[in-house]
């Protein structure tokens, strides 16, 4: 029997001790026999007084493999800044044979049960930050852009719009010449963010290798260019002679100077305090 979205919280729960912190892993969608969780990374002694912001996360993998994994570091790191961190499993097409199409679909849903369960979560729904890489960073600015691929069973009164995007090497152009057109087609128009820029898009910070052999540096130049145009702040931080994927844990310099640009970032939104002494390790 399918359990609809919306109509539980907790299915079952998992606590591992990481880095001297609990995580828990919550289930927040079922399609069909697939079960799809997230793992939720707090701020250490939180103030039960306090909304804290919260920081959705999309791993990579060209919507065909990837694990919630790639983003683990960052949501250590963010989560002990004060942030509320999401790691999000979604369908691929290695594991249940799906389509991009039904990657977006859970993305979108993923930021509305976060939002849905602010409460719970102790989190505020008016700061909410989506970040990812590659085909993860797709998704992230896709759930802020893109009108289409709902669930079905998803509330579509919760809002899938983030407040804010943290892109790393996104993939934002699906069209002819863009990544993923032979597997999107003429669908492109409705799902490539860089298709469908809007006027309010969420402030936004991009980070890519100019030696980025998926995403070229002068598509991204463009990208920035039209979301100032409709009066979005959008910052772009090319790297040098960097490749696609410079910015994982396993390029630690790499690692450690996107995670600053990040911290100052959503610091200059109001999201974080400044001087950290929280170590990027």
């Amino acid at each position: 029997m399918r359990i609809k979205q919306y109509t539980y919280f907790l299915i079952f729960s998992m606590f591992v001790i990481a880095s001297s912190f609990a995580q828990e892993k919550i289930l927040y969608k079922q399609v069909d026999t697939t079960d799809l969780v997230m793992e939720v990374h707090r701020p250490p002694n939180m103030d039960s007084t306090i909304n804290y912001p919260a920081m959705v996360f999309f791993f990579g993998g060209g919507w065909k493999g990837g694990t919630i994994k790639h983003f683990e570091h960052h949501a250590q790191y963010f989560s002990k800044r004060g942030i509320v961190c999401f790691l999000v499993d979604y369908r691929v097409e290695s594991r249940q044979g799906t389509t991009p199409f039904e990657s977006l679909k859970d993305a979108k849903s993923a930021i509305r049960f976060v939002r849905a369960n602010a409460e719970k979560f102790q989190i505020d729904p008016d700061k909410l930050i989506a970040s990812g890489g590659s085909a993860g960073g797709h998704l992230a600015a896709a759930t802020a852009l893109i009108d289409d691929y709902n669930e079905a069973t998803d509330d579509l009164s919760q809002s899938s719009i983030p407040n804010a995007l943290v892109l790393y090497n996104p993939v934002i152009d699906n069209g002819p010449g863009g990544y993923g057109y032979e597997r999107v087609g003429d669908s492109y128009k409705d799902f490539s963010p860089l298709h469908n820029i809007k006027k309010d898009a969420p402030p936004t910070i991009i980070f890519l290798g100019t030696k980025d052999k998926l995403i070229p540096v002068k598509t991204m130049e463009y990208y920035k260019t039209v979301m100032e145009k409709v009066g979005s702040r959008c910052e772009l931080h090319l790297y040098e002679n960097e490749p696609h994927g410079f910015f994982n844990y396993d390029k630690l310099e790499n690692y450690k100077k996107t995670v600053i640009e990040t911290d100052k970032f959503l610091q200059s939104l109001g999201y974080l305090s400044e001087n950290s002494e929280v170590a990027i390790e």
